[in-house]
């Protein structure tokens, strides 16, 4: 193995690490802290999740070359979709309280009785219970956290699978 594949192997290790890590405390905070998860904390954990198994794949087979880019930017892609999807969730709790939209309907009643399509519309509307803040890190509620860690992880992605890992000599 060379010294170039080992670093990309080792790079997509540390951001699947990463992903697993954010999981394990998004079920803690679930599990233990008692925070029950909004249809829109859903997604974002679904977001993470397919981070994390991207950057796993691509620890796993270190593809050299253009797959090196390619991974990179799936993996980007999905870390973007979190960004996407935790920001719209921040833009939901700063609305002013006569602004924002009535509670819903649980997830798991929604995905039984809607097509998926419908789900996903009525998810990003969002709900009373998406722009509630019940936790808080530094001034940021999680969502806000889950932003700015899929953005670094995005970047992290292209700068491992892209440029910042030394190239293989010719």
């Amino acid at each position: 193995m060379t010294p170039v594949s080992l670093q990309g192997r080792l790079g997509n290790l540390a951001g699947a690490l990463g992903c697993a890590g954010l999981i394990a405390y998004a079920l803690y905070a679930q599990h233990v802290l008692g925070l029950a998860p909004c249809p829109l904390c859903v997604f974002q954990r679904v977001a993470v999740i397919a981070t994390g198994a991207g950057f796993l794949l691509a620890a796993l087979h270190a593809p050299r070359g253009g797959g090196r880019r390619v991974y990179g930017l799936l993996i980007a892609a999905a870390a973007a979709a979190g960004v996407g999807i935790a920001s719209r969730h921040v833009w939901l709790q700063n609305l002013p309280p006569e602004k924002v939209p009535a509670c819903g309907p649980g997830l798991d009643f929604m995905l039984d009785t809607f097509a998926l399509g419908e789900v996903v519309n009525m998810v990003f509307s969002g709900s009373g219970e998406c722009a509630e803040i019940s936790w808080s890190f530094l001034g940021l509620s999680m969502p806000a956290w889950v932003a700015i860690t899929c953005a670094g992880l995005a970047a992290f992605a292209l700068w491992v699978n892209w440029g910042g890992a030394p190239r293989q000599q010719r």
